[in-house]
């Protein structure tokens, strides 16, 4: 169940800026009087357009500092979603509470640095399967029979 729930976390890390962008923009819109059908598409639209806006602008710029500051924009918010997630299971299991903020953040560490990669670094393509990931040894040559 853990690692589900980790594996959940980290892959959604990269999501923690647009979705709660779009949290703060479906609210808005609610209190201003749109509804909740209007608050729904205000949201979906601010979140979208945020997530699209990062990706063309990491892929945009080459310069490394650029890069950096973006992947940092992304990275922060999703370090802050870890560290909310690990403190939760840790207060859960652990009792002394320096232990807890421990590994609260330990988990922040983890989430941010994985959000901070994954939106950072280039995205070569690579043969392989559909993740990116290939076999670093080489196919043996079929053998003919003769």
């Amino acid at each position: 169940m853990r690692h589900i729930f980790w594996s959940a976390t980290f892959a959604l890390a990269v999501q923690a800026l647009p979705v709660f962008l779009a949290f703060a923009a479906g609210l808005a819109a609610y209190h201003s009087g749109s509804g909740e059908i209007g608050a729904f598409l205000v949201g979906l639209i601010a979140g979208a357009f945020t997530l699209a806006a990062g990706q063309i602008a990491v892929a945009a710029f080459r310069s490394p500092v650029i890069r950096t500051a973006i992947a940092l924009v992304f990275a922060v918010p999703a370090a802050m979603a870890g560290y909310h997630a690990a403190l939760g299971l840790a207060q859960l299991g652990v009792p002394v509470e320096l232990w807890q903020q421990a590994f609260a953040v330990i988990g922040a560490l983890a989430v941010g640095a994985t959000a901070w990669v994954r939106v950072a670094l280039p995205r070569e393509c690579v043969p392989g399967d559909g993740a990116g990931f290939s076999s670093p040894f080489s196919a043996a040559p079929a053998t003919r029979d003769s």
